[in-house]
């Protein structure tokens, strides 16, 4: 790790600490070389083997997964249940029996040897009819965004297909226009994947085509929205829309400007794709003490403002980043998804951990 301060800013052209890209605001992109770009995007963490592997292990109960459970040869002894919040349910005599984190096989077992009590010999068939314990969240520029199970095996082109695909314009049946690919993310655990999705779906590099997991945020947002992102330490966290010229004191000043316990020495400012990012460390405070320039945003950028002094920027960016995804991806994409068998698509970070 490297200490990082704020002379990060007075140096010209771009340089590179650790994994992380940085960059100075204020110098033209047109500096930047190809071999600087790509040299960024290779220090990123790789997708492992296993992330692009299925799981074929026997699925699992979960709670709110919807059983048909029988009695073989007994009349009138089928019935649909469902797991409790407890973890257990509740079937004929057997009393409470925990389902959760077992295989139907093995709750079967279970069943057949607590109702042993009051049967003789019981043969009980215990069948998985709806998923809803393993579920991911396909949201954005999709016809169907929403929360879908996982009942199997599912790669991330699958999960889009479930979703209806990629929204498209009814005038001119392009998809490209509406769906920022080059922006879109997916969230597992609080953390950005390093899933290049525009690769995936225009390319075909299937080498991007990860399985998803119970928990997963696919986001795709959509391309006119051009929207600059202003985060953390902030009075009203929101979404700005892109105007030219729009500055750095002028973002913060639209989210109400900082919040109380505001660390304004070093304010990030987040740029590029979420596959290949670079972040500036911008010194707020002597900007609005006329003391330093102000500097102009672009489209898509996120203004992360921290709560608290950092010592190691390598080590901070990743936390600030992966937050602001997932709030990007929670706050845009509940605006047009509905609250499912009460679900909500709020989930909650360790920011500053």
């Amino acid at each position: 790790m490297m200490l990082v301060s704020c002379f990060l800013l007075l140096t010209s052209g771009c340089r590179h600490t650790g994994e992380v890209d940085v960059f100075d605001p204020r110098v033209s992109e047109e500096s930047r070389t190809q071999e600087e770009i790509f040299k960024s995007m290779e220090q990123k963490r790789q997708l492992t083997p296993a992330e692009l592997q299925p799981n074929l292990a026997p699925y699992k109960i979960g709670v709110g997964d919807w059983l048909e459970i029988e009695i073989t040869g007994i009349g009138g002894s089928r019935s649909r249940t469902f797991v409790m919040p407890d973890g257990r349910i509740y079937y004929d005599l057997a009393g409470g029996i925990k389902a959760d984190g077992l295989t139907v096989a093995e709750l079967s077992e279970k069943l057949e040897e607590a109702l042993r009590r009051d049967y003789t010999s019981p043969s009980v068939n215990v069948t998985l009819r709806e998923v809803r314990s393993r579920r991911a969240w396909l949201l954005g520029r999709l016809n169907k965004p929403g929360l879908y199970p996982l009942s199997q095996p599912t790669t991330v082109l699958e999960g889009i297909s479930l979703a209806g695909g990629l929204f498209s314009s009814r005038q001119s049946g392009s998809t490209e226009e509406l769906a920022d690919l080059g922006n879109s993310f997916v969230l597992r655990k609080g953390e950005v994947l390093p899933i290049d999705l525009l690769a995936l779906i225009k390319e075909g590099d299937m080498s991007q085509n990860i399985y998803l997991r119970d928990g997963d945020y696919v986001y795709l947002p959509s391309s006119l929205s051009q929207n600059v992102h202003v985060l953390g330490a902030v009075r009203q966290p929101q979404a700005i829309g892109y105007k030219d010229n729009l500055n750095l004191v002028a973002a913060i000043a639209k989210a109400r400007g900082p919040s109380s316990d505001a660390n304004l020495d070093k304010v990030l400012i987040i740029r590029g794709s979420h596959s290949a990012p670079k972040v500036a460390v911008v010194d707020f405070k002597s900007i609005l003490a006329g003391k330093a320039t102000n500097v102009e945003l672009k489209p898509f950028d996120i203004v992360w403002v921290p709560d608290r002094p950092f010592q190691f920027l390598e080590r901070y960016f990743w936390v600030a980043f992966n937050a602001a995804a997932t709030t990007i991806a929670v706050r845009e994409g509940s605006n047009s998804v509905e609250t499912i068998d009460g679900v909500s698509p709020g989930i909650s970070f360790p920011i500053g951990q």
